[in-house]
This record gives C-alpha cells, sequence and structure tokens, in this order.
C-alpha cells in the first residue's frame, strides 16, 4: 500500500521545522553556537505515469527540501546573498511555510537590509503567532531601523515565550539591560544639552 499523500507533505515540513527553527538565529552571530545536526528524511516520488498531480507534489515538496537545507548550509557560511536566492525559491514554491519567512529575515539581516528582514519577520508571526524566533530576528531588525521601542517590545515577547534553555536567552536579555539604560540615560543627556552655556562646547553654531 502507498503512503497517503497527506503524510508525506506532514513528514517534510516536519523535517523542515526541525531544520531552521535555529537556523537563522544562529547564522547571525559571529561566534555561533554548536548546530546539532539534523537528518533530512528522503523524499520519494511517485512514478508520473501512475499517478500525474501526486508526482508533481512530491517533486515539488522534494525541491522545497532541497532549496530549504541549501538555505540553512548557507546561512551556517554566513553565505546570506546565496541563502536569499534559495529561499525566494522555497517560498515561490511554499508561500507560507513559516520557517522560510524567518530564515529569510536572517539572511537578510546578514545582508544589513534591516526593512527587508523586518518585514520577513512580521510575516512569520501573523502566519505563526507563536514563532519565537522571529519576535528575536524582528527586535534586531528593529534596532537597526532605530526604533529602540519596538525593539524593546519584540525582545520581550522572545523572552516570554521562549524556554528557559534557550541559548539566545542570556543574549536577549543582555540587549534588553542595554536597550532600557540607553533609553534612561537620554533625558539625562537632553537635559545637559539644554543647560550648556552658549557658546560653549556643544552649543549650535
Amino acid at each position: 500500500m502507498k503512503p497517503r499523500r497527506d503524510q508525506r507533505l506532514i513528514a517534510l515540513f516536519i523535517t523542515i521545522g526541525s531544520v531552521g527553527i535555529l537556523g537563522g538565529l544562529l547564522a547571525l552571530w559571529p561566534a555561533p553556537q554548536p548546530v546539532p545536526a539534523t537528518s533530512s528524511a528522503p523524499v520519494s516520488v511517485a512514478d508520473g505515469r501512475d499517478a500525474p498531480n501526486q508526482h508533481a507534489r512530491e517533486a515539488r515538496a522534494a525541491e522545497v527540501e532541497a532549496r530549504f537545507a541549501q538555505a540553512i548550509t548557507m546561512l551556517h557560511a554566513r553565505q546570506f546573498d546565496y541563502a536569499v536566492k534559495a529561499l525566494h525559491r522555497v517560498l515561490e514554491l511554499s508561500p507560507r511555510l513559516v520557517e522560510a519567512h524567518v530564515n529569510m529575515g536572517y539572511a537578510l539581516l546578514g545582508l544589513n537590509d534591516y526593512k527587508g528582514a523586518h518585514d520577513f519577520f512580521q510575516s512569520a508571526t501573523a502566519l505563526r503567532p507563536e514563532q519565537v524566533n522571529a519576535y528575536y530576528g524582528m527586535a534586531v531588525a528593529l534596532e537597526g531601523l532605530g526604533d529602540m521601542e519596538g525593539a524593546l517590545g519584540a525582545m520581550r515577547t522572545f523572552v516570554h515565550l521562549t524556554t528557559a534553555d534557550d541559548p539566545f536567552l542570556p543574549k536577549a536579555r543582555a540587549a534588553l539591560w542595554e536597550w532600557q539604560e540607553g533609553r534612561a540615560a537620554e533625558p539625562t543627556a537632553a537635559a545637559a544639552g539644554a543647560t550648556t552655556t552658549p557658546g560653549g562646547e556643544g552649543a549650535p553654531q
């Protein structure tokens, strides 16, 4: 008896999810944590003469899996341009694959495209509100865009949703502390500037 088509697709997306959950996060940092090896289940392709529609679906699923794995490899190698190209193809074939949106966000962060990265993290959370690593990336993107209020909110969401053993939790807490301290210092700096003696250091020319 042939396996049911739905079971094949479910198995594929479970595999993709297990690969992608840390892929973009760990590629972002200069000294990333080691990444556990994840095996990919092979995708069998039906004989097109017997079931042409099923053959097309399974061929597409196989390409999604291959391109996604390629993108993760490129992210870890910090080859962000190539990761973006691979993920564009994944999203053409499977536009609602949340892990592809997340990893596209991290690839764009690697290219310092903060607006593009933010848009993909936002679309990931729209598709799956509990996608934890998307909030971390969103916070980094918002910081890059200068939106510190938004960055704080996104990072707090990450801290709230993630688990205690998440390797990025200490980084998130450190970022929150740094950003909050920076905001607290802003009124003091502004007040110091306002009381500067005209013509003195820092005065408008």
